[in-house]
């Protein structure tokens, strides 16, 4: 039995992850750990009282958790961190803390799971690998999208040659504006659209186009009221010319789509990232003037993610495919971001 802990009362981690963590007998949920005041990032001019409700706040999030899932309560990151009872810890803070608290579970001898992206730079990444690698750990971060079962069946009808020869792929991703408070709009907590919805289709795309995959341009929009990037385009292509576009963004009208272009038919579907569990995704086969539709197979990709994750801490070489995907995808996000176009509005 693997007993787990999370760090941070989130949304996310009640929402989903619980749900789905509670179908893998593997795990035993054993802890969760609220924020104490020193490691909070509140906003500047908070005074003392303030700060503090703001932490009783987080300590009421944490123990509708244990109050549901049972589990202890911990009044800080580090003491879950360093905590015997504890084999494991989930982590789905904002991306800027991701570094310091997966480095903090490693060094204390916890597989860790991240929301993604792992961290926000390449270099902090590696040192994280290196850190599991060296105690036979494992760091996984959580696309969960890759697991659904909608991804290999649109695999096999393409492979069966349901759209004839590939043309092209398009992938979007992008969601309404969210509360200003969200972190995705605050640059220091490792906001921004492309470590978000773009983070999902440089996954995908490196999925479709395999090892060769290049970014062709890239293309990142700011606008006025934030100072994160909010949208932004992209082309990639691999040693066999296959090209993905892709756009993306978080102040947009709601899109999830895959469209695959061939040279007979053209095949596409909307909740390719973002299926919960449950729902039946369709997939639209056009010949033509005539179309056909396709059921798509339910799924629980949180489920089958945290499934693989405990393949992780089990196997050394599931351990070190996870590694190779995280340094990948790191590196794809670094040359993205270091490569664009920075269309910054003045």
């Amino acid at each position: 039995m693997i007993r787990i802990g999370i760090i941070c009362p989130s949304e996310i981690a009640l929402r989903r992850f619980m749900p789905a963590l509670i179908k893998n007998s593997d795990f035993l949920f054993s802890a969760i750990a609220y924020a104490s005041e020193e490691e909070f990032n509140f906003g500047s001019g908070m005074n003392s009282e303030e700060k503090q409700k703001i932490i009783n706040e987080e300590k009421e999030k944490a123990q509708a958790f244990t109050d549901n899932y049972g589990g202890k309560l911990y009044s800080s990151y580090e003491a879950i961190a360093k905590s015997p009872e504890i084999d494991a810890l989930y982590i789905p803070l904002p991306p800027a803390l991701h570094y310091k608290w997966a480095k903090s579970a490693l060094k204390n001898n916890k597989h860790v799971l991240l929301e993604k992206p792992a961290t926000l730079e390449p270099a902090h990444t590696n040192e994280l690998i290196n850190l599991a690698k060296t105690k036979s750990l494992a760091l996984h971060e959580n696309y969960m999208f890759v697991f659904h079962n909608q991804i290999e069946h649109i695999n096999s009808l393409v492979k069966d040659g349901a759209v004839g020869d590939i043309r092209l792929y398009r992938i979007s991703f992008g969601f309404p504006k969210r509360q200003l408070n969200d972190f995705r709009y605050n640059k220091k907590l490792g906001g921004g659209a492309l470590y978000d919805a773009g983070g999902y289709l440089i996954k995908y795309a490196s999925m479709l186009l395999g090892e060769s995959i290049k970014i062709a341009y890239s293309n990142i929009n700011y606008t006025e009221e934030f100072d994160v990037d909010i949208y932004g385009s992209a082309a990639f292509v691999n040693e066999s010319g296959v090209t993905v576009q892709a756009a993306y963004g978080m102040d947009n009208n709601y899109r999830c789509e895959l469209e695959i272009w061939g040279s007979t038919g053209l095949l596409t579907t909307g909740r390719i990232l973002t299926a919960p569990e449950g729902f039946i995704p369709e997939a639209v086969i056009r010949f033509g003037n005539d179309e056909k539709k396709i059921k798509l197979p339910a799924d629980d990709s949180f489920a089958k993610s945290i499934a693989w994750f405990k393949n992780c801490i089990i196997s050394e070489t599931e351990r070190e495919t996870g590694y190779a995907d995280i340094c990948r995808q790191a590196s794809l996000l670094d040359e993205f971001r270091n490569s664009s176009i920075d269309n910054t509005v003045y």
